[in-house]
């Protein structure tokens, strides 16, 4: 508590603006990366780039911005190229094209950087890992204001990506969807592919001198594929994915202030904080997605095992009374006969009560009207199914049941009404039993 006590705008302000930044900036173009199933090109380009690094240095003789930033563009953009050529002429796939140019551009820069290095500070360490906590030392003058370098940066970085979204977004989800189609309306899809790319090498290179190669990374990727966890409307997914990556800087710049302590550590990473806040944030909606969560769609199977249960009692209750009128069924006789326990035997035939669908008799229950309309439904469904998929499948009687069983439940009265004209409005089933009539 102390550690955020202590906060400052003229520290850790700019630390979280420079980190939101470039987690924004990289989670826009994220996105379309993710659908062209290309996510690791953001990781491709921030290894490629060490060569174009150690060019500019050993060409130009000075760690100039300009220079090195120019550099490292020039072979990000020709990482996606050559990746591009090496899947096309080669017939590979984008993963394997990816990890052919980056690996060997990745060991000739770090060839490179340490023969620079002989003559200038240019540590590996400081790309991989950024120095994000340094960011309000290096101040520039930006729109009359005095800001840190990297924030003005980023602010034109994020803003030339925000237009390039904007402007193209049309294009952007087709090509990504269906490219092929994208070209026979008239689209360039290889324009806006290679402009992409080049946007992708622009943001990594601006992002991770300053924040390091694991946020870039992290945030070219995490962001989309939560936001995907979450909705399919791509759309949302842009927006979602912006609210994520702005979270996981703010998150991570805080965690990374207390977090330590928790563990007896003086300080840790920033931008690696960062990294596993926006991880973190992806378990959340790996978890809890409303469509694609682990827990919801859990939570739905149960809820769908429960009701089919549930159905599965009044239909139960419904066959025993056809062997005698108005049979009380205990809830040891139900119990095998669902092959459920005797808790959940017990907390459906409670719960029916309470809808007014069976009635406790003596030491037992018994069906209602009201029970008695349902069970009948899904007992006719049952059958009718079983004659359908005998008439019309030729499925084998043995097997009849299993699968009636599961069609009785999704069946609604516009099917029942079908399966009646297809059976020819057969009063029995395969197995000599009566299908109930419909109620009127």
């Amino acid at each position: 508590m102390n550690a955020l006590q202590s906060l400052t705008w003229s520290l850790d302000g700019w630390i979280i603006v420079a980190g939101c930044l470039c987690a924004l900036s990289a989670a826009l173009l994220g996105n379309f990366l993710v659908l062209r199933k290309m996510s690791m090109l953001g990781d491709a380009i921030t290894h490629a780039v060490l060569p174009g690094l150690a060019a500019a240095f050993l060409l130009s003789g000075n760690r100039s911005s300009i220079a090195m930033f120019v550099g490292a563009v020039i072979v990000g953009v020709l990482t996606a190229l050559f990746s591009e050529w090496i899947r096309g002429f080669g017939k590979v796939d984008e993963g394997a094209s990816m990890g052919v140019v980056f690996t060997s551009l990745f060991a000739l820069g770090l060839v490179m950087i340490v023969q620079a290095a002989d003559h200038v500070d240019l540590d590996p360490g400081c790309v991989l890992y950024g120095a994000i906590e340094l960011t309000p030392l290096d101040l520039v003058r930006f729109g009359g204001l005095e800001v840190p370098r990297v924030v003005a940066v980023l602010s034109v970085v994020l803003c030339i990506n925000i237009a390039f979204v904007a402007l193209f977004y049309k294009e952007l989800k087709l090509s990504s969807f269906d490219a092929s189609l994208a070209t026979a309306l008239g689209f360039r899809a290889s324009l806006i592919h290679y402009s992409l790319m080049t946007l992708v090498a622009i943001t990594a290179v601006a992002s991770f001198e300053s924040v390091g190669n694991i946020l870039v990374v992290a945030m070219f990727v995490v962001p989309p594929a939560a936001a995907l966890m979450l909705t399919d409307r791509l759309s949302m997914v842009i927006l979602l994915s912006s609210l994520i990556a702005i979270a996981s800087g703010v998150l991570g710049h805080l965690s990374a202030l207390v977090v330590p302590g928790w563990f007896g550590f003086r300080s840790t990473s920033t931008s690696g904080m960062m990294a596993v806040a926006t991880g973190l944030l992806f378990v959340v909606a790996m978890l809890l997605g409303p469509r694609h969560g682990v827990l919801v769609k859990a939570v739905r199977r149960q809820m769908l095992s429960w009701r089919i249960l549930a159905e599965d009692v009044l239909a139960v209750m419904f066959r025993m009374e056809e062997h005698r009128d108005h049979v009380v069924a205990t809830e040891a006789q139900l119990g095998p006969r669902l092959m459920a326990g005797p808790f959940a035997t017990a907390l459906l035939l409670r719960m029916h009560q309470g809808r007014g669908n069976v009635q406790p008799i003596d030491a037992g229950y018994r069906l209602t009207k009201r029970g008695r309309t349902q069970a009948r439904w899904l007992v006719r469904s049952h059958r009718l199914w079983e004659q359908y998929l005998v008439d019309e499948a030729g499925v084998d009687t043995d097997r009849l049941h299993a699968k009636a069983d599961a069609l009785e439940h999704v069946t609604d009265a516009v099917m029942g009404d079908k399966l009646n004209r297809e059976t020819r409005d057969t009063k029995t089933d395969p197995h000599g039993s009566p299908i109930p009539p419909l109620e009127h």
